[in-house]
């Protein structure tokens, strides 16, 4: 999941320095959903873990 984040935000910030602005945005919104879960994902994983 962070993977797709960070990919996301490059595509993003591509698109921004070549003016694509709805490209932009659509590829911010995407990689911040995506870093929302994987950072639910992570805090979850990290609390059921069993020691």
């Amino acid at each position: 999941m962070f993977r797709w984040a960070i990919i996301f935000a490059v595509i993003a910030l591509i698109a921004s320095l070549l003016g694509f602005g709805n490209v932009a945005g659509l590829s911010k919104s995407f990689a911040y959903i995506f870093l929302v879960v994987a950072v639910i994902l992570f805090i979850f994983g990290f609390i059921s873990r069993k020691t």
